[in-house]
């Protein structure tokens, strides 16, 4: 009997005669439904929450955290900033006498800056030396003024000094900041309603840190131009205006002409001396020549602070930074910009937020589904959420705002989904594998057929598989007779006891029970896990021949008992047989078993009921010629000769097992 059967005589399904082209393809997508179903789901709820604004408060924070994470630059040395602390205060008085802020101007032209920015109102006199600041304004040529257009309430704002107003170098320092009180963006230029251009259009009113920079650039032999998109350009740089969804804004304030503010770092980013400092001529001239020079209030009193993407509310006292420095960081934008060619912040077209949040998401259920339940599916969740992270802060030094929360929130709720999807579908396909084989072998078997369930469950049932094992049958000697003493339950309760046993002897030698017919008992040693090599398939049969010798020894023991009980006691013969069987799921939808069918179990079967004159004890065990070859070395045994079996044909070689032997025996 060949032991392993060939590629041809293994079972076909319709599947494997499908086309090649076709073979498969509708099987993965079906298996696969989880996946498509959940991942397009999860994507479009997320950009649902998005586009609602719920999630713009997380990106802005995530926006901020990259600006704290992101490496200091260098000061930027074309800007100086002359601040107005609490001891100039104390020296000089506030507002600034005209005299003095006279004398300050006069002193720093005389180191030859570029731009002076007063980063405060003027628009009323503040006596004494009026007359001297205004003849100051009038011959200072780069100094620019502010005035504020958006008033508080019903303010209306602030107006500008009217000399320099006249002179055309005013100013807008309006802000616009967010909900959350952060400044986040740089205005350019501001929308004056009130004041109708003769086409009707709407006058633009150029910023203080715009004008500050233009001077600059002046001297550069740089002025603005139209881009082609229609947007200001300063040299190569063409600075995009800022539109309500950039980014992770939902319908943000767009008004005027507005850029995502590139902060050159935290306050303390530029050169700062006092004003005491330039009045009493402590300060290098090298620290102003060729510089923009902004004077602004910095003691705390003024309260002129706001909050950056820089100031870090989890740290209990959040850092503010000071009107001029806000400005100074303007100036430095389009400076940086236009002359180094530093990056302005660029964010994603909509459709590659989309496609970006959807990759996250396919790729979390693909991964999930792929790993299953897993220690490392987590694992290589959080490597795909730590290369979103690194990726979009690579993307946010490069001058790309690359949003994080969708794609985070659709990685994570596609994993869950896509888990708790696996969950649910295990737990039907154990309970499946349960009903197939939970009856017939141990609970350590049972958990390796879990483990390769896609080698054994198909549709909810097993596919006829070819394999090599040994079967092994047991009945019980003169049962009728048996039975007549007994009352039905008297009976049930004394079979139970010996199935009991008997089961017990099976399980422990990594057999399987196929079936119990009445008394009889079904047992198949190398399935379900089919044997891969010859010396599998030998310690097989021997470990079914070991599994006949302490059945015997377990109904010695159930024999004393019963009979010092008063019941009857009884013997057994066992047939033993190896070869092909085909194993495989048997039945209907509602009523479905495991078992094991071929010539090797009919075999078994008349081995056990062969010529029962035979005496074998207790247990008479009878084997065929390939189990005994398998295992004659282990285990006595004696020939009964060539024999013709009920219902064969051929003469089959047999054997009854003595013993088995002692490892001093030859």
């Amino acid at each position: 009997m060949d032991l392993f059967p060939t590629e041809a005589e293994q079972p076909t399904r319709l599947r494997d005669r499908l086309p090649a082209w076709l073979d498969g393809w509708g099987e993965r997508l079906w298996d696969w439904r989880g996946v498509w179903t959940i991942a397009p789901a999860i994507a479009l709820l997320v950009l649902g929450l998005r586009g609602a604004g719920l999630l713009q408060s997380l990106e802005l924070a995530l926006y901020d955290r990259m600006f704290r994470w992101r490496p200091l630059e260098p000061k930027d040395e074309r800007i100086a900033i002359v601040g107005v602390n609490e001891a100039d205060l104390q020296r000089s008085g506030w507002p600034l006498p005209d005299d003095e802020l006279a004398r300050l101007i006069q002193q720093l032209s005389a180191m030859e800056p570029r731009a002076i920015g007063l980063d405060f109102y003027r628009d009323l006199p503040e006596p004494p030396g009026t007359d001297l600041l205004e003849a100051v304004m009038r011959e200072t040529p780069y100094l620019i003024g502010i005035e504020k257009k958006i008033g508080e309430s019903s303010d209306a704002g602030v107006a500008p000094s009217e000399i320099l107003a006249a002179a055309g170098r005013i100013g807008v320092n309006d802000v616009v900041g967010d909900r959350d009180g952060r400044q986040r963006l740089a205005t350019l230029f501001l929308a004056d309603e009130a004041n109708l251009r003769p086409d009707g259009s709407i006058s633009q009113l150029p910023s203080f840190g715009l004008l500050l920079s233009g001077l600059y650039l002046q001297a550069e032999g740089i002025a603005p131009s139209a881009a082609a998109s229609g947007a200001m350009q300063l040299n190569d740089a063409v600075f995009r205006p800022f539109e309500a969804n950039d980014g992770g804004y939902v319908r943000a304030d767009a008004n005027g002409y507005q850029v995502l503010l590139n902060y050159r770092g935290p306050s303390g980013s530029f050169d700062l001396v006092s004003l005491s400092d330039i009045l009493d001529g402590q300060v290098a001239e090298a620290l102003i020549r060729d510089r923009v020079v902004l004077i602004g209030p910095t003691a705390g009193s003024l309260n002129d602070y706001f909050l950056t993407p820089y100031s870090n509310e989890l740290s209990g006292s959040p850092e503010l930074m000071a009107g001029v420095e806000i400005h100074a960081n303007v100036v430095s934008h389009v400076l940086s910009a236009a002359l180094d060619g530093r990056p302005q912040f660029r964010v994603l077209a909509d459709r590659w937020e989309w496609a970006l949040t959807l990759t996250a998401s396919v790729a979390s259920a693909t991964l999930c589904w792929v790993l299953r339940l897993r220690r490392t599916t987590l694992v290589a969740l959080v490597a795909l959420g730590g290369g979103l992270t690194v990726g979009a802060y690579v993307a946010f030094v490069q001058g790309w705002w690359m949003p994080l929360v969708p794609p985070f929130l659709a990685l994570a709720g596609s994993a869950t989904l896509t888990t708790g999807y696996i969950a649910r579908l295990e737990s039907s396909d154990r309970q499946q594998v349960m009903n197939l084989f939970g009856r017939h072998v141990t609970t350590e078997v049972a958990e390796a057929i879990w483990r390769d369930r896609d080698q054994f469950v198909a549709d909810g049932r097993l596919p006829g598989r070819r394999v090599t094992a040994t079967v092994l049958f047991t009945d019980l000697k003169n049962f009728s007779t048996t039975s007549e003493k007994f009352d039905p339950e008297a009976l049930m309760v004394w079979l139970n006891e010996y199935m009991e046993a008997m089961t017990r002897e099976v399980l422990d030698r990594q057999g399987i029970v196929d079936k119990f017919i009445g008394d009889a008992v079904m047992a198949v040693f190398g399935v379900p896990i089919p044997s891969q090599d010859y010396d599998e398939i030998e310690e097989n049969a021997r470990q079914a021949v070991r599994c006949a010798l302490a059945m015997g020894e377990s109904l010695d023991k159930l024999n004393r008992r019963w009979a010092a009980q008063g019941r009857p006691t009884t013997a057994m013969r066992v047939g033993i047989a190896t070869g092909s069987v085909v194993v495989g799921s048997l039945g209907s939808a509602q009523r479905m078993d495991y078992t094991t069918i071929g010539d090797t179990v009919n075999v078994a079967a008349r081995l056990e009921s062969f010529d029962k004159s035979i005496d074998g004890g207790t247990c008479r065990i009878l084997i065929e010629s390939d189990t005994y070859a398998l295992c004659q070395h282990e285990f006595e045994c004696q020939s009964i000769g060539s024999v013709k079996l009920k219902g064969r044909q051929q003469q089959e070689l047999v054997y009854q097992v003595i013993s088995e032997r002692s490892p001093s025996t030859p």
